[in-house]
């Protein structure tokens, strides 16, 4: 049953490119140059997406965050190392200069897709150092693209964690 379970191109994960494609907004999938090879990268801004499932990463406080009544000391085990392991990639991804925005698959199931992805948008462009009113040039220590050493900024998003 297990090897029915995909890493990539989840039914959140799609929902919110679609969405976010709608929008107008282009990015990579799954670059395997990046630490944990994040769902959704966004060069321009120097920022990934993930697309967390509630059940697997351990949604605190989500309904869908259940554990199996069977062999609770495996499932333990796994969900602690699924942390363990999300925790190890965002650290190497912040000390690389990215910023993270994580989207809950339950945040897909409450609201509109576009809602989410108008949000992601929003964080996106807000923390874009080219789109400071005062300054539309990027400060002399980030490249034209961004991909530099921006600010660590976790994304405002409800339902995210």
């Amino acid at each position: 049953m297990m090897a029915r379970i995909r890493g990539k191109d989840t039914r959140p994960e799609i929902q919110l490119r679609r969405a976010l494609h709608r929008r107008g907004l282009r990015y990579r999938l799954h670059d395997p140059r990046l630490p944990g090879r994040p769902d959704l990268v966004f060069p321009k801004y120097a920022a990934v997406c993930l697309v967390h499932g509630c059940f697997w990463h351990r949604h605190e406080g989500c309904r869908f965050a259940t554990t199996p009544a069977t062999r609770p000391a495996f499932w333990r085990a796994k969900f602690e190392a699924n942390i363990a392991r999300d925790a190890r990639n965002e650290r190497a991804l912040r000390a690389a200069g990215w910023r993270i925005a994580t989207v809950w698959e339950c945040s897909l199931k409450k609201e509109i897709p576009g809602d989410v992805a108008r949000r992601v948008e929003e964080w996106l462009v807000s923390a874009d150092p080219r789109f400071d009113s005062e300054d539309s040039r990027p400060p002399s220590d980030l490249p034209a693209r961004g991909v530099g050493a921006p600010p660590t900024v976790s994304a405002p998003l409800a339902g995210t964690a």
